[in-house]
């Protein structure tokens, strides 16, 4: 192991609001070869996973009045977990990452990044540009295009080459307002370094992490703890996909009674599922009905920890909004996640890690040679953004007997534009040592909801902590919406 001194951990600890030189309690073990890029990738990853080791330490100190276990972090852990999804076999078959709809596409004057995964985005993006979903060829083909049951197969042989040939006609940015507009996700593909026009986003210089509110009105302390720094922490977990997902599985690592609550009409898929919702459990509630909102009250009254992945203002008019929150339970931990920002134009958009990169220069800083935008070697904005936000917590929940509830927030911007100017390169022979980079040690098989699961294991390290997950995931939804 290698002592830590390093720049980034000393930033991300920082804007945690951790203990000044705390953060060089953090060893690293290195891979040589882990998480490739132009971009400090690695050096992001494994901070925000350092930060949030150190925070599950100090909380399990905390907790038991003993002196904190050795933080130990292996960037081999690290970079397998940053691409869970890529490991992820269900039953040995493995998933479908991206749609055929999802992808760069070229406009008539650059690129556009589109997201289509779920049913609903990739109507929207259809729809919105006029791209028809029936074959004029046989009764056949429309049948196995038709828009309620779409194949890969068919949108790739088919819809594939027709929204290729309607974007090259069309200004990306003319693409992108336009499928905001009728509720689908495209982004246009900013400039390398970010562009800072009017058109796209502003991610340099957002803050990582934003404390607005702390309600410095003391709460019961936890009890000790021997089966993990968070244990008996009950966590309500109102996130989709996996920014948000990974914080509250990590979370769910730690000992966390964690409840993922979904809309009815709102569908998630297996994979994506199966991938984050290890060691949860979740269940769906229509808070628009008065049945569904008073169970969701019911789980509130002895919440200690509520996680939001939904744009900002979406969960105020259901009275979700962290204020009337916080209000209501003053030693609450409310952390909110969005995509791009609190503030700002692009604040209530819809958006995705690929988007983020897309629109805020990564994408043209990692482009081929050809040309042709590139990405990320994993969905780092994600990821990095979801240890982050369970670092935060953790932190709280320390700090809760002294100073109350809090309010937290983090968003993709932000840890975009903290790569992209602030996260420093490790210095030279950091890297040294240590075994070239291999996954294979970093998976584990597990039982399922779904069936036998292959997955990476998770990366926070301290002495003591976790292996892997107690339990496998659920089947989404399938839960009763109670604590255990």
């Amino acid at each position: 192991m290698t002592r830590s001194e390093d720049g980034a951990t000393e930033q991300a600890w920082a804007a945690l609001g951790g203990e000044p030189g705390r953060a060089g309690a953090v060893r690293y073990e290195p891979a040589p070869g882990a998480l490739p890029a132009r971009l400090p990738v690695l050096e992001m990853a494994r901070a925000t996973v350092g930060v949030c080791s150190l925070a599950a330490a100090d909380l399990l100190a905390e907790r038991n009045g003993v002196p904190a276990p050795e933080v130990m972090v292996r960037e081999a852990s690290v970079a397998t977990a940053f691409v869970s999804e890529r490991h992820l076999r269900i039953d040995g078959r493995a998933p479908v990452a991206f749609a055929p709809l999802s992808g760069f596409w070229r406009t008539a004057d650059g690129w556009v990044r589109t997201h289509a995964n779920y049913p609903h985005h990739r109507s929207r993006l259809l729809r919105s540009l006029g791209v028809t979903t029936r074959s004029a060829a046989t009764d056949g083909e429309a049948a196995r295009g038709a828009a309620d049951g779409v194949t890969t197969e068919w949108d790739a042989r088919v819809i594939a080459p027709r929204l290729a040939a309607v974007l090259a006609e069309r200004s990306a940015h003319e693409v992108q307002e336009t499928v905001y507009a009728a509720g689908g996700l495209a982004v246009a593909t900013a400039a390398a370094p970010a562009s800072a026009v009017d058109a796209g986003p502003r991610a340099v210089g957002l803050p990582l992490v934003e404390t607005p509110r702390v309600t410095d009105r003391p709460a019961p302390p936890l009890p000790a703890a021997s089966s993990g720094p968070a244990a008996g922490v009950r966590v309500l977990d109102l996130t989709r996909v996996i920014a948000g997902p990974v914080a509250t599985r990590t979370l769910a690592l730690l000992g966390a009674d964690v409840l993922r609550v979904d809309a009815p009409g709102l569908p998630e898929s297996d994979s994506a599922h199966a991938d984050t919702g290890t060691g949860k459990r979740s269940t769906r509630l229509d808070l628009a009905s008065s049945g569904g909102r008073r169970v969701l009250d019911e789980l509130l009254e002895t919440a200690d920890v509520v996680v939001t992945g939904y744009r900002p203002g979406a969960l105020g008019r259901f009275g979700l909004g962290p204020e009337s929150l916080l209000d209501r339970r003053p030693g609450l931990i409310v952390a909110q996640l969005c995509a791009w920002g609190w503030s700002g134009p692009w604040a209530p958009r819809r958006g995705f890690d690929s988007l983020v990169q897309a629109a805020t220069g990564i994408a043209a800083i990692e482009a081929g040679e050809d040309g042709r935008p590139g990405v990320l070697p994993a969905q780092a904005l994600d990821h990095g953004t979801g240890y982050l936000l369970a670092a935060g917590v953790l932190r709280a929940l320390a700090e809760r007997a002294a100073r109350g509830g809090r309010h937290l927030r983090f968003s993709l911007a932000a840890t975009a534009g903290w790569l992209l100017a602030g996260v420093p390169a490790a210095p030279a022979g950091a890297g040294e040592g240590g075994s070239r980079y291999r996954p294979e040690p970093w998976l584990a098989e597990t039982g399922s909801g779904y069936g036998p699961l292959t997955h990476a294991l998770p990366p926070v390290g301290y002495r003591g902590a976790p292996r892997d997950w107690a339990a496998g995931p659920t089947r989404w939804g399938k839960d009763r919406a109670e604590w255990r």
